[in-house]
């Protein structure tokens, strides 16, 4: 059916953090790219506010492989009021490298990654556009290497690189139980911020995850 046509896009990288909620001290990597990591990614090559984006299927292409990253990083998160209002006074500040403001994490990543990603798009229900407008335009972008912004794998230091598929294309030849793993956050219209984690049990079934809808998950 025309509704469901998937459109298809490679991505990939030498490295992907997609970071499990439940680690609070250190960021350990789920074992493959999670769909709203996904749906990250397809934005940034193509987004317009008449649609949006439903992963359907994840392919991994590459074994799946992990490298630890020890990393300085700053102890505090940094407000912008805060800094507007140094910029006014004259005063105050933030010494990065004063050694009470910083600390080393680790960082279990993904490394030689690579993904097939599969999915349609959902127009809103008072957009009277024809959706093979925005799929031509998706399949443009993607074929000439044009993005909003960069897109990345989980981190936003860790650069995703993406193209169409060329058919030679397998996906990997494992399958296994992931547990439980988040599939997006789910934003309440009537406040401001405020979303509910949403999780699902995620299987690897020959190298195809394969996404339920939120509806499923709710």
């Amino acid at each position: 059916m025309a509704e469901h046509i998937l459109l298809e896009v490679k991505v990939w990288g030498d490295f992907a953090c997609f970071t499990r909620p439940e680690m609070k001290a250190e960021r350990v990597s789920y074992p493959m790219m999670t769909p709203s990591a996904a749906r990250g990614v397809l934005e940034s090559i193509f987004w317009k506010p008449e649609f949006t984006w439903i992963v359907r299927e994840i392919w991994v292409l590459q074994p799946i492989s992990y490298t630890s990253i020890l990393r300085n990083e700053i102890s505090t998160r940094q407000s912008y009021r805060t800094a507007t209002k140094w910029a006014k006074t004259g005063g105050g500040g933030y010494d990065a490298p004063d050694p009470k403001h910083r600390m080393q994490r680790h960082t279990l990543a993904l490394r030689d990654v690579g993904y097939v990603i599969r999915a349609d798009m959902q127009l809103r229900a008072d957009v009277t556009d024809n959706i093979a407008k925005y799929r031509d335009q998706f399949r443009r972008r993607v074929s000439r290497g044009q993005c909003f912004s960069q897109p990345y794998l989980g981190c936003r230091e860790f650069t995703a690189w993406f193209g169409p598929l060329t058919g030679d294309e397998q996906p990997l030849p494992l399958s296994d139980e992931f547990g439980t793993m988040l599939h997006g956050i789910a934003y309440d219209s009537t406040t401001q911020g405020s979303g509910v984690p949403l999780f699902f049990s995620a299987r690897l079934d020959h190298g195809v995850l394969r996404v339920p809808s939120l509806i499923e998950v709710e």
